[in-house]
């Protein structure tokens, strides 16, 4: 992790790789496909968003396999199940990036594994982040400025920005 507690981009594959087992046991090229679509769908393609292998992972004693089928399916042990749930308590990272935006989607699709005050302190850091992000966003506003096509995207951001954390704010107390 970073030294303020976001994850790394290997972390955040690994975050995918575990919630996906979370919900039941995959055998590896199913696992490997489902973390690959997730990802792409949210970040798209990147190098940068490469993970540690399956294998290592079960080198590591976060999955095993399931059975002694000649492919068995990995499913998630007790020391994996931790590693999701100290991955999923990770903040995030302003600005809101694609490696942020993907770790919040991980967070979301994931947060119902962690109990109802854990799920509550999560979101508020997501608000928190939220916060920040437009903070710094306001701080680049200068309708003044001799930039009318910068502002104009800049003022859509920012109402981007406000309506997420909206939705964060009224998500808060459905959490």
């Amino acid at each position: 992790m970073f030294s303020d507690n976001s994850l790394l981009p290997k972390e955040t594959i690994r975050l995918a790789a575990l919630g996906i087992l979370s919900e039941g046991p995959l055998i590896y090229a199913d696992l490997a496909n489902a973390v690959r679509q997730f990802i792409g769908h949210i970040a798209g393609p990147s190098l940068e968003l490469t993970g540690p292998s399956i294998e290592m992972l079960r080198y590591e004693g976060l999955v095993e396999p399931a059975n002694d089928a000649k492919e068995p399916p990995l499913s998630l042990t007790d020391k994996g199940r931790e590693e999701l749930l100290t991955l999923l308590k990770a903040t995030v990272r302003p600005p809101m990036t694609d490696l942020s935006k993907l770790v919040v989607a991980l967070k979301m699709r994931f947060l119902p594994l962690l109990e109802t005050g854990e799920r509550q302190d999560q979101v508020d850091l997501l608000i928190d982040a939220c916060e920040l992000e437009l903070a710094r966003l306001s701080n680049l506003s200068d309708p003044t400025a001799d930039e009318p096509y910068f502002q104009d995207w800049l003022a859509h951001d920012i109402n981007l920005t406000e309506s997420r954390l909206t939705w964060l704010r009224a998500f808060r107390d459905r959490v």
